[in-house]
């Protein structure tokens, strides 16, 4: 063969395969920097939990008015989940996600001057309504770059940064505030939040950027015209306050039921979110797995999620152990099992709804979570105060499977006839 017939022959075909190798590669990099911001995001959120027995004492707040702080951030949620969703799905993910990212930086770092409980809970709704665009952005993100047997493992990589951010923050919080007061506690995870945006601007480009175009649009009343949108928003208002639940009151539990003090929750409050931790991307490779062995996306589903909500069970026995020991062993399963129920509950996400829809479609789930993480921590506080503790983990034990049955009673497309996988790679839908 001549050198020009190389040139014009091989040489563009190893280019080309040279090309898909990179962009192969470089998908990993874009998920781990996704795996960094979720983990930034759940510092962020975290850091009021870890630091509410000192804000309680220094703004005089009751149980009844954290949980309004809390229930703020929900609402803040809950108001820009669509909005983000929105502007993921006619944006793209590349300038969506940075553009989020930026505003709840600053909201967090806002918190810092926070004087009063007032002021403490609008900053933290103006943070909710940034920091639902991590899910939104990440998940439509995922559904581009990676083939459908591998967009659970995906979604469960990066949203354990949930459960690592929760598992970083206790030590870290605590470390901050012992040293340089509880304000630098804000102020470290917002400039964390602002170094992320530059290399996600860079490296998203270089991956897809012919695909992060504006697409077809989609009304929210279409959207809500079908069963779909419907089973996911029912299962994520059942689930999500679950998780919240741990994240936001668990210090205060061990605090203030299980008289810990706080440098013992900054040493031992991440081992149960060590523990989610494995449990997201457990939930992810498990789903993968099943699916290469021939099994549908609906049996997948129902295997992995109906199991891991039964042992979000082991909720009920937290407050009856006497050892502490053994409380953070349940809550440690317990934490473990939601995070496996949540990684299939997002990847239901991207079974049931097209590309130019996903970014919505969370968004809608986002919705559902965000009024039921509204109204869940007011409740909360409202049964602490009153009674205890363990009202509010009999509800966090139960509710995952409710959620779970939801999700297939309501959702028509996953029962008959079933989803399957087109050549391409796409999910067809009946």
């Amino acid at each position: 063969m001549t050198a020009a017939a190389s040139a014009t022959g091989l040489e563009p075909g190893r280019e080309a395969a040279r090309t898909s190798a990179r962009r192969a590669r470089t998908r990993w990099i874009v998920l781990g920097l996704l795996l960094t911001i979720t983990i930034i995001n759940f510092i962020d959120r975290q850091t009021i939990s870890i630091l509410a027995p000192i804000l309680r004492e220094i703004l005089h707040l009751s149980n009844e008015q954290y949980g309004r702080i809390v229930a703020a951030f929900q609402f803040g949620m809950m108001s820009g989940e669509f909005p983000m969703g929105w502007l993921m799905d006619r944006w793209g993910v590349r300038l969506g996600l940075a553009g989020a990212v930026l505003w709840w930086s600053a909201a967090t770092a806002a918190q810092s001057v926070a004087h009063s409980g007032v002021q403490l809970g609008a900053t933290r709704f103006w943070m909710g309504t940034g920091e639902c665009g991590n899910y939104s952005g990440g998940i439509k993100t995922v559904y581009r770059l990676f083939a459908p047997g591998e967009r659970t493992l995906a979604i469960g990589v990066f949203n354990g940064g949930s459960m690592i951010g929760a598992t970083l923050a206790p030590p870290l919080i605590v470390f901050l505030e012992q040293h340089y007061g509880f304000r630098a506690a804000f102020l470290l995870p917002a400039s964390l939040g602002v170094l992320w945006v530059p290399l996600w601007l860079y490296l998203y480009r270089d991956v897809h950027s012919a695909q992060d175009l504006p697409s077809r649009a989609a009304s929210l009343f279409a959207l809500l015209g079908h069963s779909s949108s419907w089973a996911v928003m029912l299962c994520r208002f059942f689930i999500g306050p679950v998780m919240q639940f741990y994240w936001y009151w668990i210090p205060s539990y061990l605090y203030s039921a299980r008289h810990l003090t706080l440098t013992q929750i900054g040493i031992l409050g991440w081992i149960p979110f060590f523990l989610g931790d494995t449990g997201g991307i457990a939930g992810g490779w498990t789903a993968g797995w099943l699916q290469k062995r021939g099994l549908s996306i609906y049996s997948v589903r129902r295997i992995t999620m109906y199991s891991s909500a039964a042992l979000c069970l082991f909720s009920l026995a937290v407050p009856y152990l006497v050892n502490t020991a053994e409380a953070f062993l349940a809550i440690g399963i317990a934490v473990m099992a939601d995070n496996f129920l949540s990684a299939n509950m997002f990847g239901a996400v991207t079974d049931l709804f097209p590309d130019h829809t996903v970014g919505r479609a969370a968004g809608l789930t986002g919705v559902a979570g965000g009024l039921s993480g509204l109204l869940f921590p007011l409740l909360t506080g409202y049964l602490v105060d009153r009674v205890s503790y363990a009202p509010v983990f009999l509800m966090v034990a139960f509710m995952p499977l409710i959620g779970t049955a939801l999700l297939f009673i309501v959702g028509t497309r996953y029962r008959s006839p079933e989803l399957s996988i087109s050549k391409t790679g796409d999910i067809v839908l009946p």
